[in-house]
């Protein structure tokens, strides 16, 4: 029977700061409230909030062999992670963003790329795959996936009985043709809102997620942020609004929403249930600093689903 989830794709350390609403161009030291430094990236974010949440989770995934990389590894671990899959690329550095969160949200985001981008497609990522309970697919772009290796990856996934979820970050034009051979062996399809239109060419998130199903997704979530999550699911449209929470550093929340989505299924929700459940779980990270934010477990979560109100913005959509 296959168990857990393989998270396949980009592995980051982010160092979050807030608030910076200003650089002093000093030597003068500024208090502040938060600095948290934590895996992070599209597969390794969401391997971390989906440990935290109760799935037991491996990451296919590349550090380098510098600290960053040692301290990527170690906090992936801490919270019940399995790295056994986490290649170190000797000579390579860790791929690394700094984020200077202001007290508005707003965030600058100052990256240096390495290893993270070119996660390891080996037998033993395949075999981990097919035994899989869900195969997370965050590997857009990456070299060692593109161009017909990261689709037949999840045809191995779902011909052995995964349930497969797709997400990506800042695609490239060129991203429509690795998602043209990889949608049909995805079940929900995750883009944020900025995404789905710059890959559909659509203006209209309903022509949008419909673009992505006849190009071979089951399902298609679109994330949305305050505004919810739009579902196309059996033919049928959804909005699953938002919950209304007080936002102080959003940077991992489309991770988390995946990672919530994926712990729910996995407890045996329905989807538009799940929905739910990982737009709280997106909503209690931005209500901390950091990939893991203020997001408690499981339990908690589903609590929080009571006390919160929705979104204006969401339920006005609806």
């Amino acid at each position: 029977m296959n168990t857990g989830l393989l998270a396949f794709g980009l592995t980051t350390l982010d160092i979050n700061a807030y608030p910076i609403d200003a650089l002093t161009h000093t030597e003068r030291a500024i208090l502040i409230q938060g600095l948290e430094c934590a895996p992070a990236g599209t597969a390794a974010g969401a391997a971390l909030v989906a440990a935290r949440l109760g799935v037991k989770v491996k990451l296919a995934g590349a550090v380098g062999d510098d600290m960053n990389g040692l301290y990527v590894r170690a906090g992936l671990e801490r919270i019940g992670v399995d790295t056994a899959l986490l290649a170190t690329r000797a000579g390579e550095k860790t791929s690394s963003t700094l984020l200077a969160v202001e007290s508005d949200g707003r965030r600058s985001s100052f990256h240096r790329a390495g290893a993270g981008g070119a996660p390891p497609l080996d037998t033993a990522v395949r075999d981990a795959a097919r035994a899989s309970r869900f195969v997370h697919y965050a590997a857009i772009g990456a070299p060692t996936a593109d161009g017909g290796a990261g689709a037949e990856l999840l045809r191995e996934a779902k011909a052995g009985g995964a349930v497969v979820t797709c997400d990506l970050i800042g695609p490239r034009p060129s991203a429509i043709d690795e998602i043209t051979r990889i949608l049909p062996h995805v079940d929900y399809f995750m883009p944020s809102a900025a995404e789905a239109f710059f890959l559909s060419g659509a203006d209209d998130l309903s022509v949008a997620a419909q673009r992505f199903v006849e190009l071979g997704a089951t399902v298609c979530v679109i994330k949305n942020g305050r505004q919810g999550a739009l579902v196309l699911l059996d033919g049928q449209e959804h909005v699953v609004p938002a919950f209304a929470v007080t936002p102080v550093d959003t940077t991992s929340c489309g991770d988390s929403f995946c990672a919530g989505f994926i712990a729910a299924l996995d407890r045996g929700w329905a989807p538009l249930d799940a929905c739910r459940f990982a737009g709280m779980t997106a909503g209690l990270v931005a209500e901390g600093v950091g990939t893991l934010g203020a997001l408690q477990d499981f339990d908690a979560t589903v609590s929080a689903m009571d006390r919160y109100d929705l979104a204006v913005e969401s339920v006005l959509t609806v």
